[in-house]
């Protein structure tokens, strides 16, 4: 069969076209997919901000907690963080309920009449809710005692930066100098070591050198390769 020469024309014609449509598509497609990247980038820095608004009112409703508490002549080491819902004791602060006087607790309407929110797992490395200890000396804050400390451990890195941002920590993270502002379990405050809360013989210390301002009284800290928030509940 003979093909006619404008046949062979109209087809060359055909696959061109069909090859620009392509590469329109493509090109199409990567515009679509670049905004959407900015986006979704400009609303990670938008939840970013408003996480770290959250995390400082709820740290100064905390302090604003323990000076009520202490208000009401409760010393400073009998100050307790029994959490409302932790019938199990699974934190090691205590259950709630089984206080016969909640005048010292922090989360007790009778106490310090502060609510218990978990943090938002967005804002997190790994799995963490708040702790609060006793075992730091914080750089310019009070004496060269141990300070009663609300921490959130292991916060990401990114969370980190905007939490020291926001309070003029422009440079490197802070890090401990020695010992960790995060001390785990066996340092939480009226449920580890000592037993009073404070550890005064041996506290831990930041380096006051790689803060950018001082007193710090609320910063996100580096510690063997964590970050750490915390705020300072009661300074001392």
């Amino acid at each position: 069969m003979l093909i006619r020469k404008n046949e062979t024309h109209e087809s060359g014609n055909v696959m061109i076209m069909v090859l620009i449509a392509i590469v329109l598509i493509g090109a199409l497609t990567m515009v679509i997919q670049q905004g959407s990247d900015n986006q979704n980038s400009d609303i990670s820095d938008e939840t970013l901000a408003i996480r770290a608004s959250e995390v400082q009112r709820y740290a100064s409703e905390l302090e604003r907690a323990v000076l009520y508490v202490m208000q009401n002549n409760t010393g400073e080491s009998d100050i307790r963080f029994a959490i409302p819902t932790d019938t199990a004791n699974a934190t090691g602060y205590g259950d709630l309920s089984a206080d016969s006087d909640p005048t010292d607790q922090i989360f007790h309407p009778d106490g310090g009449a502060a609510n218990y929110r978990k943090p938002s797992e967005d804002i997190l490395a790994g799995a963490s809710n708040w702790e609060f200890y006793g075992g730091t000396e914080i750089p310019q804050v009070g004496s060269d005692r141990a300070d009663l400390i609300a921490v959130l451990p292991d916060v990401t890195k990114q969370f980190c930066d905007k939490i020291n941002d926001l309070n003029g920590q422009t440079s490197s993270q802070p890090v401990a100098s020695s010992g960790c502002i995060e001390e785990g379990s066996s340092g939480r405050f009226g449920a580890g070591s000592p037993a009073n809360g404070f550890d005064d013989a041996s506290p831990n210390t930041l380096d006051e050198s790689s803060f950018t301002k001082l007193p710090a009284l609320q910063a996100c800290v580096e510690c063997s390769g964590a970050y750490h928030f915390y705020h300072v509940l009661y300074s001392r």
